[in-house]
């Protein structure tokens, strides 16, 4: 499954961290898709965080949070979704963001988790995911209480916020274009890179500028507009998640933390959602945007504080050894 080493990308601005693993592993269809692995230097692992990315981005994107887990005595797994990052892109247009059916990112996390987290990183499992990568683990979330011991979702994707069109418009339209074989169209401009000025994501003007900077300069890593495939699969999925059917099956505890001035995801969605199954609550960042590990450190560490409170579980039982720390 695993094949040659695959290289982190550094910029100046935003160096890997050290001591890590990567590779490649083969999903369903083939795709290769990138991982890795990040390993804390303490003398026993806490556990591991499996970070699930939001739509366009990157490992990369991540190295900021990662050392904040691996300090915290945490390891770090991660991947690039199918069809951004270095993985295998779906589309002739590598900027296309798109995906054919949701069920290949279930199967991109579920075959992640058997090939690569179960038997190289140290339990206990928990997960935390971002917007997109938030509704590929609450789609799951029913079949994660063996294997991830608590899961927190960061501005989950859920309902959108303030668009034009109702949802189950946009869903029709989708689905129209996906039934004439017309899936992968593009639906809006590529417009990279935006100002500064009223992005949707940070309220941070240096994290933003790092980001962006990764992109110019490694432009292999982003993306362009989804396809209309891709809102199509994933308004599908948020209608199927948000039922009370698929919430009461949902056994592992999770917490939400949406973000108070996200104009991507409504945040009065994800309040309403905290209050509508067992297993979950929710809190909410006033004034922060989308990208709440992105944000300015008056939003990003209130958002680290509140996971820091909720992950690893507490441990009866010593952590297990880490290998790193191993002798003979």
């Amino acid at each position: 499954m695993k094949q040659d080493a695959a290289l982190l990308i550094e910029t100046e601005k935003n160096p890997a961290p050290e001591n890590h693993v990567t590779g490649w592993f083969e999903s369903a269809g083939g795709k290769r898709l990138r991982y890795a692995i990040f390993k804390s230097r303490a003398v026993r692992a806490r556990g591991t965080v499996v970070l699930l990315q939001g739509r366009n981005e990157c490992i990369e994107k991540y190295f900021e949070t990662v050392r904040h887990f691996t300090d915290r005595g945490l390891w770090v797994a991660t991947f690039d979704w199918r069809g951004q990052g270095l993985s295998d892109r779906l589309t002739r247009n590598p900027l296309r963001g798109h995906v054919r059916r949701f069920e290949d990112l279930q199967a991109d996390l579920s075959i992640f988790l058997e090939t690569i987290v179960l038997p190289e990183t140290r339990l206990p499992f928990c997960m935390l995911a971002h917007s997109m990568g938030s509704l590929v683990a609450l789609s799951m979330a029913p079949q994660l209480s063996n294997r991830i011991e608590r899961m927190v979702l960061l501005a989950p994707f859920i309902e959108l916020s303030n668009q034009r069109l109702p949802s189950w418009m946009i869903r029709a339209i989708g689905g129209f274009f996906r039934l004439i074989g017309l899936g992968w169209v593009g639906t809006g401009r590529d417009r990279f890179p935006r100002e500064f000025e009223n992005n949707a994501l940070t309220t941070d003007r240096a994290r933003y500028a790092r980001n962006i900077d990764l992109y110019t300069q490694h432009p292999e890593l982003r993306l362009g507009p989804p396809s209309a495939s891709w809102i199509s699969q994933m308004l599908r999925t948020m209608k199927k998640v948000t039922r009370f059917e698929h919430l009461h099956s949902i056994k592992v505890p999770t917490l939400l933390i949406g973000a108070g001035n996200d104009p991507i995801v409504s945040s009065r969605s994800i309040e309403e959602l905290g209050n509508r199954f067992r297993a979950g609550r929710s809190i909410i960042i006033d004034g922060a945007r989308h990208e709440l590990l992105q944000e300015a450190d008056r939003y990003r560490l209130a958002t680290l504080s509140a996971i820091d409170a909720f992950i690893p579980p507490d441990q009866d039982d010593e952590p297990e050894e880490s290998p790193l720390n191993r002798t003979g």
